[in-house]
């Protein structure tokens, strides 16, 4: 296979992705690390939301919600998921699939003691996915849970992270005459060994 040189150079896709993010958060207007997260429901019917991804691990790729939504809801039952990242300013995007385990120990007190005091008590605050009867009735549980938890409230144990392991990484850069350039690595299991090629546009 040819030689991967430039924005495609890396020994692993993590390698590239956390790159790729780095450029982006230099050029993204807003939200760098935005991604389009894709579960499917007990039925299979497939869904998406843009979620925030907070960590391009050796392992892995790192986001956090609510145990009780939805989203959650379907990570645990299916085990798998899928996202896309895209770029504008770079004309880039990266895409993954792969297996799914939750992050609960102590990178995810880490990463909610890192968040600003607001958002930590609106984690407890929101039932996140469930019906709500009017904004002011989550501003006064908001209130209700400043109350009770004061200035340095812990991780609720219904919030924390998860961890998307990968079985595919593709890497995607726009080409004049829609020619992009397109890379693929895939393996059969997350400590298997990588396979990379490239695909037509």
């Amino acid at each position: 296979m040819e030689t991967r040189s430039g924005k495609f150079a890396g020994d692993t896709p993590f390698e590239i992705a956390e790159r790729w993010l780095e450029e982006a958060q230099q050029t993204e207007p807003n939200d760098p690390n935005a991604m389009a997260l894709s579960t499917v429901d007990a039925e299979g019917l497939p869904n998406v939301r843009m979620v925030l991804l907070k960590g391009v691990e050796p392992d892995g790729f790192v986001f956090y919600t609510n145990y009780e939504s939805a989203k959650a809801g379907e990570l645990d039952q299916a085990g798998k998921a899928a996202f896309v990242m895209h770029w504008k300013s770079l004309r880039r995007q990266i895409r993954v699939r792969g297996l799914v385990a939750r992050e609960d120990g102590p990178t995810a007190d880490e990463y909610y003691r890192s968040r600003s005091l607001k958002s930590r008590l609106g984690a407890w605050a929101s039932k996140q996915s469930r019906p709500l009867s009017s904004r002011a009735a989550l501003m006064a549980e908001v209130a209700k849970m400043t109350a009770l938890h004061g200035p340095n409230p812990k991780r609720p144990p219904f919030w924390g992270g998860y961890r998307i392991t990968p079985l595919e990484v593709e890497f995607w850069a726009d080409g004049e005459f829609r020619l992009h350039d397109r890379f693929v690595w895939r393996r059969e299991k997350t400590d298997g060994s990588w396979d990379i090629a490239r695909l037509n546009p």
